[in-house]
């Protein structure tokens, strides 16, 4: 066989897998039907944010990715969260949890989505043991004992021991596999989008919770010389449309209000994105010579930074078990010692970040007092603040 591993997908996680797993000597082929899109004001470039916590960046590092995203990552020291609950859009209760509370360093590193695909090709380019083919898709998927047979969009086919599914939530290698999912709807969208602002943002990231869901405003490196942030902003279904058809000043505006103004007047600094807001979990993590990883396996809304960070998390797993296991890395044990080392974890987080959601989409006014109080008790207690960051970067207890 010329591939001991497929990579279906080629997002950030599967051009991460692609990396990882390459740079330990496997011989891989990565495959995504879309071709990549590597500049800010492209046609298709993915405008939103990833913010990579400390697990992420040390994986990032061993995949050999990281010397190359450092100069362009904006550190995270400060998780900032806002209950903006009462009757007016203003900050009621301000809590900040600071990384220096748990750790010398900041709770994680933020950058454009578009450009880490940028540089992870860049990565690819100078790993031979890694084949990646833009503009190639996968199509079927026959597993036998001792390899997987995989179907490709140009008409080829190719043998490899293990297939890892890094293809999205629609994920055609899931479907293959003939694995189901549990989906959970909240009947929300979030935008996506980046802004300029007159004030910096001192490295601290602000999560603003009035209803409907989280404003968040993520650092970013300065734009055209102006403080910059990358903002996720959830709302309802039927208000996130009506927000994405506003004008650009009138949308201005509107996110100038959501905000508190706490960074003065906001400024689009990019086009505007939507997408709908689900959780969804795999009811199998693996299929014969088949490995689930990202959102092929999971997807929740966009709070905590937690969506990415798992997925490396599954990444780090499933290379940690191939290395003990190079001769063959896609048999029963393996996979087995993936699932059984990850389903724990991702229902944990799945779970947790759905409560907080249906929590940030309170309406009722006497609900929103209690999520202020909440916050303000979760923050106040030392040991308790201590864990939920230890939680939030990866702890599972």
């Amino acid at each position: 066989m010329d591939h001991d591993i497929l990579i279906s997908g080629g997002g950030i996680a599967g051009l991460t897998a692609a990396a990882a797993f390459g740079r330990a000597g496997f011989r891989v082929l990565c495959v995504d039907p879309a071709p990549a899109v590597t500049e800010r004001d492209a046609d298709g470039s993915d405008l939103r944010s990833t913010a990579f916590l400390q697990p992420a960046q040390a994986f990032l590092d061993r995949a050999g990715a990281w010397t190359r995203l450092a100069p362009h990552a904006t550190p995270l020291q400060v998780m900032r969260i806002v209950d903006a609950g009462g009757p007016e859009p203003e900050p009621r209760v301000v809590r900040d949890f600071d990384a220096a509370d748990i750790s010398g360093r900041p709770f994680g590193w933020n950058l454009p989505n578009w450009l880490i695909r940028r540089e992870l090709i860049a990565t690819l380019e100078g790993l031979d043991t890694v084949d990646y083919r833009p503009g190639t898709a996968t199509r079927s998927l026959l597993a036998r004992t001792s390899a997987a047979k995989v179907g490709l969009s140009d008409g080829t086919s190719v043998e490899a021991p293990l297939v890892v599914a890094a293809d999205g939530r629609a994920s055609p290698m899931r479907r293959a596999a003939r694995i189901d999912v549990r989906t959970k709807r909240f009947g929300q969208k979030a935008l996506a989008f980046a802004v300029t602002h007159p004030e910096p943002h001192g490295n601290v990231s602000t999560e603003i919770h009035r209803t409907g869901g989280p404003f968040t405003l993520v650092p970013l490196p300065d734009h055209e010389g102006r403080p910059s942030s990358a903002i996720v902003w959830m709302e309802d279904g039927p208000e996130a449309e009506r927000l994405m058809a506003l004008d650009g000043p009138d949308f201005e505006a509107a996110m100038t209000a959501r905000s508190c103004g706490l960074y003065g007047p906001l400024t689009l600094a990019s086009r505007r994105t939507i997408w709908p807001i689900v959780a969804q979990e795999a009811t199998r993590l693996t299929g014969e010579r088949l490995a689930l990883v990202a959102e092929a396996a999971h997807v929740m809304p966009p709070i905590g930074a937690q969506g990415l960070n798992m997925s490396l998390r599954d990444l780090a797993t499933l290379l940690d078990l191939a290395e003990t296991h190079r001769a063959d890395p896609g048999t029963p044990a393996v996979l087995d010692a993936y699932a059984r080392a990850r389903r724990p974890d991702i229902a944990l987080r799945v779970g947790g970040i759905a409560a907080l959601n249906r929590i940030s989409q309170i309406a009722t006014p006497g609900l929103r007092d209690l999520r202020a109080v909440g916050l303000g008790a979760l923050h106040d207690l030392p040991p308790v603040r201590r864990a939920l960051m230890q939680l939030g970067l990866g702890a599972r207890t």
